[in-house]
């Protein structure tokens, strides 16, 4: 695995690959790997010759007050992980790489990022649409994988892509889950021994409503419902949202049909989880 600081260096290696008719794979990250972003890297290595995977800590997706001063970054062990994980290329870029001096242009994006992260994050996805753009075309992957836990974000991300013409594929691949079921995040790290006993009760919420609609159950207030019941069971926990949407433009909806997500955000502590289940209801 071969390390770049510069964009010049990115373009050199990804332009050889091209000439050697490699397809060019990229995984966009923000540093503190995990099991999840491992998965991401490998189902990149299905989907394309060589993996660029990427690892910047973004300032404009974090708000006021949020933890941007205190996300975990570990370039050590991150480096480490992805030589074990098949990556060929990684790509460190400083702030002042991806925001040069004088920088002021943003992306954003109106549906499906104006609710539920929107509203929570003022700004979030503004920022999170200009860094993924600026990334893709520094690398011009043929695919890139982002991971299903954030749903929205996924949905964002494809849009955008959609909206602007760019030429990628976006795959995504499932969350993966610890054994009770809370989804793999850096944030985890930061819970203490209660706090991440609480955070089970997130994927308890997610199921029970899931085998509610399995069972038959269409009105989305009454699963609405359900997912807080479980979750206020938790003193631990306090909900920011729990919802029900339609997976393309993540607007809430009455009654249960076609493709629909279910976010989840809650605050334990100081540290902010996000989750959510996707179904297809007939």
């Amino acid at each position: 695995m071969e390390t770049v600081r510069s964009t010049n260096e990115l373009s050199s290696w990804v332009e050889s690959w091209r000439l050697e008719n490699r397809t060019v794979g990229f995984v966009p990250t923000m540093g503190a790997l995990h099991e999840g972003h491992l998965e991401l890297v490998r189902h990149a290595s299905q989907l394309a010759d060589r993996v660029v995977v990427s690892i910047f800590v973004n300032p404009t997706q974090f708000g006021p007050g949020e933890d941007f001063a205190r996300y975990p970054r570990n370039e050590d062990q991150d480096s480490e992980l992805l030589q074990e994980g098949g990556c060929h290329l990684l790509f460190l870029p400083e702030t002042s790489t991806i925001y040069q001096e004088g920088h002021s242009t943003c992306v954003e994006v109106d549906t499906p990022a104006k609710r539920l992260e929107g509203e929570s994050r003022p700004g979030h996805f503004r920022g999170v649409a200009t860094v993924v753009t600026q990334l893709l075309n520094l690398v011009r992957p043929s695919v890139a994988v982002f991971g299903q836990k954030d749903a929205q974000q996924l949905a964002v991300i494809r849009r955008l892509v959609r909206d602007l013409h760019l030429p990628v594929e976006i795959a995504s691949h499932p969350t993966v889950r610890e054994p009770d079921g809370l989804a793999m995040s850096s944030r985890n790290a930061n819970l203490s021994a209660d706090e991440r006993t609480a955070a089970a009760a997130i994927y308890r919420a997610l199921s029970s409503a899931r085998q509610r609609i399995e069972q038959g159950e269409r009105s989305a207030e009454a699963i609405r419902r359900g997912l807080r019941e479980v979750l206020e069971g938790e003193l631990l926990i306090d909900i920011e949202y729990a919802e029900v949407v339609e997976a393309d433009n993540f607007e809430p909806i009455r009654r249960l049909r076609g493709s629909i997500v279910m976010p989840v955000a809650v605050r334990i502590g100081t540290t902010r989880l996000i989750d959510n289940f996707s179904l297809e209801i007939d």
